[in-house]
């Protein structure tokens, strides 16, 4: 496989976890390392092989809750940095508006932009993890 650049892959990841699970999608070509790009709610320009979601010659990009990046992290870094806290922030992703909850506390504590650098790296870490996991080879170019 040839190697697929790195901020290709991650703005993909962003797109298919932009939307709930099977809104957004996108592939990675196991033999020209292209990614293919689909949305059931938007409509896309790019051309996309009629068998990208059925045949073995693609890679599913994996949405963020595959890779445990959603309530699991978001309760770990609380569990770091206001550990006093993690109750109520458990409580708030029993309802509807959880991370918006969840973003005004770290705001009001002024912690929004620690919980940016956070969440960065450990999406890059859960990503190059699953590179590793799928044979997938990364340039960072």
């Amino acid at each position: 496989m040839h190697s697929v650049s790195y901020q290709d892959l991650r703005n993909a990841f962003e797109f298919v976890s932009s939307g709930s699970p099977a809104t957004h999608s996108a592939y990675i070509c196991q033999d020209t390392a292209n990614i293919y790009w689909l949305s059931s709610s938007l409509e896309l320009e790019e051309a996309v092989p009629a068998d990208v979601a059925t045949s073995a010659r693609y890679i599913a990009v994996p949405h963020k809750n595959a890779l445990q990046l959603g309530q699991k992290m978001a309760l770990q870094f609380i569990d770091q940095v206001l550990p006093a806290d993690y109750n109520l922030v458990s409580s708030f992703f029993r309802k509807r508006g959880a991370y918006r909850r969840f973003r005004e506390l770290l705001q009001a504590q002024g912690l929004l932009e620690q919980w940016f650098v956070f969440e960065a790296s450990a999406c890059d870490s859960a990503l190059l993890d699953w590179c590793e996991q799928h044979n997938i080879q990364i340039s960072f170019d």
